[in-house]
């Protein structure tokens, strides 16, 4: 496996991620794009929960807002090389339309099994998408070559002190939100994760609220390595989950500082579990909802996370092909 401290960029290296950075992001956002809607949701046990519907981003995703940051902070010089990113599909879309309203060059390192609907649209965007194949190859590796050769600069996924910051302007809006509909800002909140750059985002922006990150069963790398104090890759031979945008194979340093300075604990949830979570937001919010951003809902609907009053769930994108939403929605 790559060493992730090779791969990240200088520039990202010299820096830690910090609440003033998650401000500045957050004000690049309220002049880029309105809010996205916060909205009340009843579980079936009757508790209410409030859902960041980040699923409705321009994009489709929360990732728009770590791209955003990260890319307007270029220098002159570094925007001429132009970017390299790697992402299943959310990423992508996220710093492919950065990239087009900025005049950057972007180059996207995705997997051959991502849905069609996240490299299609990755492409429409403008980008160029280099395909790899998940389990046999390094995408890190890859994208460290493209660097190498063109000079253009890694915006890593989730290992980035901008990607962090951007991602958890989501929780500056959502405290703001919650203060006007709840009563106060969220004292939990419950969201899915990959590589952990929106949970460490989080945790920024709302230093007083627990945060509790999800991952799907035999992806759970970040939850174990919480729990044993050390980084802990997945293992050999993973199971397949439709939750692609939540397949990182080990989470960076960088985020496992954050994430384990607020003592986090995080929980796993099946693939039933996730598709009862995406049938719930749809009947119930007439919600779009991916699986990997159905995850956070899915640790609630199953009683593995409990809700408070102030408990916030961030349903972190929509992007899934329509086909398998389909068959999701119709599924008993």
């Amino acid at each position: 496996m790559t060493n992730p401290s090779a791969q990240m960029p200088a520039r990202a290296a010299e820096r830690a991620p910090n609440y003033d950075g998650v401000l500045r992001a957050a004000a690049k956002m309220a002049a880029l794009l309105p809010p996205t809607p916060l909205l009340p949701l009843e579980l079936p046990r009757g508790e209410t929960v409030w859902c960041k519907a980040e699923s409705l981003q321009p994009v489709g995703a929360f990732k728009i807002r770590g791209a955003w940051h990260r890319l307007t902070d270029l220098t002159a010089a570094e925007r001429a090389r132009g970017v390299v990113a790697v992402s299943s599909g959310n990423h992508a879309q996220g710093v492919a339309w950065a990239a087009r309203r900025l005049g950057i060059k972007a180059t996207i390192v995705m997997p051959a099994d991502a849905p069609h609907v996240k490299l299609s649209a990755t492409r429409g965007y403008g980008a160029e998408v280099v395909l790899y194949e998940r389990l046999t190859q390094s995408r890190d590796a890859i994208a460290a070559e493209i660097c190498a050769a063109s000079g253009a600069v890694l915006v890593h996924a989730y290992g980035d002190p901008w990607v962090i910051e951007g991602q958890g302007s989501a929780g500056i809006e959502m405290a703001s939100q919650m203060e006007c509909f709840a009563g106060g800002p969220p004292t939990r909140i419950i969201t899915p994760c990959g590589g952990g750059g929106l949970a460490s985002g989080l945790s920024l922006a709302c230093p007083d609220a627990e945060i509790v990150p999800v991952e799907p069963e035999g992806w759970d790398d970040v939850a174990r390595g919480l729990a044993a104090g050390h980084i802990v890759p997945v293992g050999a031979n993973p199971p397949r989950t439709a939750c692609d945008a939540l397949q990182t194979m080990a989470t960076y340093p960088i985020n496992f500082a954050v994430m384990s300075a607020r003592k986090m604990k995080g929980l796993s949830v099946s693939e039933a579990e996730v598709r009862a979570a995406q049938r719930y937001a749809f009947e119930r919010l007439h919600l779009v909802v991916e699986p990997g951003g159905a995850a956070g809902l899915a640790a609630l609907l199953a009683d593995k996370a409990a809700a408070d009053g102030r408990t916030a769930v961030i349903l972190s994108g929509g992007n899934v092909d329509p086909d398998a939403f389909a068959r999701v929605i119709a599924a008993d």
